[in-house]
């Protein structure tokens, strides 16, 4: 993909449907809140490979094919894998939006997400794609704010603290500073809300912030280790880690 200006269009190949319950789909069409970033991994296979099959408009129109590709995305550790999957997840958020769904938040949000997670270990691409996941990220913060712990306000916030500043970038530390302040706030039990809000203080400020920073990333690594995110520890534990080596080496 590097180098070119279009995502992979190649599916995952997702296992035997031979293993999978026989009621998959009837369990999508009513019941699809039950898959989240707690499922097994099996799980949201078969859900994904029976939304692959259908052709229900309701749940072409919904967020969980999005949904199901961020979050078998996220844990996949071959990157080529994960790069499929998040563009499967881009292709499924705009066929939702083709249909009608432009009013729901979590389309735009799980758009956004799967589209930053498949352009990012391309810069071309990544940089090509800046203004429309702040357009997305946008757009689902103004319409569901709360969906996946603060998600929208989460990821909108780390894109402005990331991203480069004006000329080159949309980046912009206050408006990063005050969308994770609001994440933190409304959504507490997300460890990853404490760590990019402390994150956010340090970029702010590194000598006024290092208290109130440590607090937030001390607060953060014990919701992480305590609280059911089996599947997300590893990866997340090691963004904390870096994040502490980063203050640590500040010598403050």
């Amino acid at each position: 993909m590097s180098g070119c200006a279009t995502l992979h269009r190649k599916a995952v190949p997702l296992g035997q449907a031979s293993d999978c319950s026989p009621d998959a789909l009837d369990r999508l069409s009513a019941r699809q809140d039950d898959f989240g970033p707690l499922t097994d991994t099996r799980t949201l296979e078969c859900a994904l490979s029976s939304l692959r099959g259908s052709h229900d408009t309701a749940l072409r129109r919904s967020a969980l094919g999005g949904r199901l590709c961020l979050y078998l995305a996220e844990r996949n550790p071959d990157p080529n894998a994960r790069e499929k999957l998040a563009a499967e997840g881009v292709r499924f958020a705009e066929a939702a939006l083709a249909l009608g769904a432009d009013g729901d938040g979590r389309v735009h949000y799980y758009l956004a997400t799967n589209l930053g997670l498949a352009v990012r270990e391309h810069m071309t691409l990544a940089v090509e794609n800046l203004p429309r996941l702040e357009s997305e990220l946008q757009r689902a913060v103004a319409l569901n704010p709360d969906t996946d712990g603060g998600g929208p306000l989460r990821v909108l916030g780390v894109l402005y603290l990331k991203a480069p500043p004006w000329p080159a970038g949309i980046g912009d530390g206050d408006k990063a500073l005050e969308l994770l302040k609001r994440a933190v706030e409304s959504h507490p039990e997300h460890p990853l809300n404490h760590l990019f809000y402390a994150q956010a203080l340090w970029n702010l400020d590194e000598d006024a912030a290092i208290e109130p920073v440590k607090r937030e990333l001390a607060l953060g690594m014990r919701l992480l280790n305590e609280g059911s995110w089996d599947f997300n520890r590893n990866s997340w534990n090691e963004e904390f880690m870096q994040f502490q080596q980063e203050i640590g080496e500040s010598g403050r």
